[in-house]
């Protein structure tokens, strides 16, 4: 009897134990503010999904709007979690994972459609450009070494979202917008050398303020309903035609910008 009563008390003990919360090690305020980071780079799907609402609905103000939020977002982000050290507070939460499913979305996914659904190459250019942008875009977020030692991306970055805003504000006709798609795909593969305005340091005293100066003229465009004036088109124009060879040419001199010591 009482081996019965040990035993029952045993069970019993267990099950209660079972039950009851297991000691959890308190969250940090560094821990709190690592993860803070987390949700901001997260945020920028809850962006992706209203931009995705906006282009079935066929709103390009919007729809870029949301896109250029989320562009923000995604340049902000990255500098704030290096200094918060977000990848040693929190080991086991990859934050480049979360940026590269958030920028295949934004980056990528979005302009892909956008284009399609405003078919100004005609239904199947349009339908075939999509598809050149989605599977070159895939296959190049697959790369593990797309940075050079200098943070210059290898092949074309799939910044689809300023190539298809560009066309869209431009207008240069079906071929000539194809023309790029097919030529900004076929680079994505290649070995140039491609700006990032911030991470580069060469010439970044000059990079990076044209950069902003295209971001402040797309604005514009925006503000102008898509329907820009003459002038800010040729300025989109030779500013994001600046951004796409610049790194190609820096690649050729590769002392250009370097400081002497």
């Amino acid at each position: 009897m009482a081996w019965t009563l040990n035993l029952n008390k045993n069970v019993i003990g267990r099950k209660i134990a079972e039950r009851l919360p297991l000691n959890r090690k308190k969250v940090t305020w560094p821990q709190a503010r690592a993860f803070s980071v987390h949700l901001l780079t997260a945020s920028g799907s809850f962006l992706a999904f209203l931009s995705l609402v906006a282009a079935s609905e066929q709103r390009w103000t919007a729809m870029f709007w949301w896109l250029g939020l989320a562009l923000f977002v995604d340049g902000i982000d990255g500098p704030i979690a290096r200094k918060l050290q977000v990848k040693t507070v929190l080991p086991t939460w990859s934050g480049d994972m979360l940026d590269n499913i958030i920028d295949y979305v934004t980056y990528v996914l979005i302009p892909a459609f956008a284009l399609y659904q405003r078919g100004f190459m005609g239904e199947g250019l349009s339908f075939l450009s999509a598809a050149i942008i989605v599977v070159s875009s895939a296959i190049y977020y697959a790369d593990t070494g797309m940075k050079t030692k200098e943070n210059f991306f290898k092949g074309f970055p799939v910044v689809w979202n300023m190539v298809v805003f560009t066309l869209f504000v431009i207008e240069p006709g079906e071929w000539v917008s194809f023309a790029v798609v097919v030529f900004a795909g076929v680079l994505t593969f290649l070995p140039i050398s491609f700006l990032h305005p911030v991470r580069v340091q060469r010439l970044r005293g000059l990079n990076l303020p044209i950069f902003f100066a295209w971001c402040g003229l797309a604005a514009i465009a925006l503000l102008q309903d898509m329907d820009a004036s003459p002038w800010v088109r040729i300025a989109i124009a030779a500013t994001g035609l600046y951004l796409f060879l610049i790194g190609g040419i820096m690649q050729l001199f590769p002392k250009l910008g370097a400081r002497s010591s």
